[in-house]
């Protein structure tokens, strides 16, 4: 006969293996979260880190010739073009980026991308298979010689920093540089801005008419991708900041409008021989990198003087391209809601009718202006990653010119359209407040878990 003792052991067992179940069953029966399906795909090797950003950086100086030398690539398309290369060049690396997240979900329109699947990536052959191909999927219509340029330049790569990695992870390391530059290439192609250049000045626009519109200033009569303000940005936040009106238009001496442009005219008057210079340096016009590729080459020499790794370079060129393309949409939109006319065109009608410009006036309205919209976004990212104060010296041209801060670099930029003759102040003030903007919200996205 079992003694109490026994009893009550044997019972007490049976209590907790009883307990244990029913806890495994409701442990089991938890749902899964639907909206974050879980990653089971497992990625090994050295980390994005550990690579110098050298892969990155010679794949800008090489899009910065296609900039140039592609016909058609007019300053919002290149824009656009530097947005998604870049991004696809983040995209490609962030999976071996210690801390850091997919943009999936973060960007407008964007809902997936590939998954690295399980396995030794080499994150430099993946940058490089990236970059080169949706750069040949972006620049389609460049030249045969720039298509053999970057077919060359990833196979040297690919030489380069493969090092000693076996031939599974070379292989599975570019089709999923390959495989995500694809995914971005065909989400790109859905923004409004697909194969733009084809048909920057279309004829099937009607050019509005008002007392304050734009008229041609040159032998161009369609003005510059008139609906290019239509296209999705990729922050959706980007689509509320939106400057204000320009002054109320008046050809009345003193009024504020007038008083706007009575500041170009005596400006031009009275320019020194380095204001001269700083409206030329930042000229960026036809045959040149134009101004987007002006402001990423800023984050290019920042990265090469810091000896930044490939994940510090993928993170800056994605977020400067990212906030270029939402600038040059934003001020696009707006120059083309107010279609005002050019300093040009005022002055010699209220002021000089004898007056010249330093620099060419480009074919499209006047408010707000480019280079401001695009400098403001661009001060805002590279302030964020690199400090409010930094000794810049921008050899984008020659003679360099040397700054302490962005935002002086970027103030340099906005004042070059004055001393220009191009743009009225507030086109200046307030593009570059627009910009500012627009470079915070692509700083806010969650690129950090």
């Amino acid at each position: 006969m079992e003694n109490f003792t026994s009893v009550i052991t044997k019972k007490g067992m049976m209590m907790f293996f009883a307990a244990t179940f029913l806890f495994s069953a409701c442990k089991k029966s938890t749902p899964v979260d639907p909206v974050k399906p879980i990653d089971t795909n497992v990625v090994t090797g050295k980390t994005a880190e550990t690579y110098t950003g050298e892969v990155a950086t010679k794949w800008a100086d090489t899009e910065l010739k296609l900039i140039k030398t592609t016909p058609n690539f007019t300053p919002p398309i290149v824009a656009r073009a530097l947005g998604y290369s870049n991004m696809a060049l983040y995209e490609a690396i962030v999976p071996g980026m210690t801390g850091y997240q997919s943009l999936v979900n973060q960007i407008q329109g964007l809902t997936s991308l590939p998954k690295p699947p399980s396995g030794e990536y080499n994150w430099a052959l993946s940058a490089n298979a990236a970059k080169a191909s949706i750069l040949k999927n972006l620049y389609t219509n460049t030249t045969d010689a720039n298509k053999t340029t970057v077919d060359s330049l990833k196979m040297a790569l690919e030489n380069t920093f493969k090092g000693s990695s076996a031939t599974d992870v070379i292989t599975r390391s570019n089709k999923f540089g390959e495989d995500v530059a694809a995914a971005i290439f065909n989400y790109s192609k859905v923004d409004g801005g697909h194969e733009a250049y084809k048909n920057n000045f279309p004829a099937d626009y009607l050019l509005p008419v008002s007392a304050s519109g734009w008229v041609p200033t040159s032998a161009q009569k369609i003005p510059l991708l008139p609906y290019w303000g239509n296209n999705r940005f990729m922050v959706a936040k980007n689509k509320n900041e939106v400057p204000p009106a320009p002054k109320a238009f008046s050809y009345s001496e003193g009024s504020p409008f007038f008083i706007e442009a009575n500041a170009v005219y005596t400006t031009s008057k009275t320019l020194t021989v380095d204001q001269k210079a700083i409206a030329l340096f930042w000229a960026d016009g036809g045959g040149t990198i134009t101004p987007p590729g002006h402001l990423t080459n800023l984050m290019s020499i920042v990265l090469k003087k810091e000896n930044a790794s490939l994940a510090k370079a993928a993170e800056g060129y994605a977020k400067i391209g990212m906030a270029l393309n939402d600038a040059f949409v934003s001020c696009w939109k707006c120059k083309y809601v107010y279609n005002l006319m050019r300093p040009i065109t005022y002055i010699q009608t209220a002021i000089d009718p004898t007056w010249k410009t330093l620099i060419g006036t480009p074919p499209f309205p006047e408010y707000t202006s480019g280079h401001s919209s695009g400098s403001g976004a661009a001060a805002a990212v590279l302030t964020d990653l690199f400090g409010a104060t930094y000794d810049l010296i921008d050899n984008t041209y020659l003679p360099a010119r040397t700054y302490t801060s962005f935002v002086q670099a970027a103030d340099e930029a906005k004042m070059s359209r004055l001393y220009g003759g191009i743009h009225f102040p507030m086109g200046n003030e307030e593009g570059q407040k627009n910009g500012k903007k627009i470079g915070a919200n692509i700083i806010a996205l969650k690129f950090k878990k």
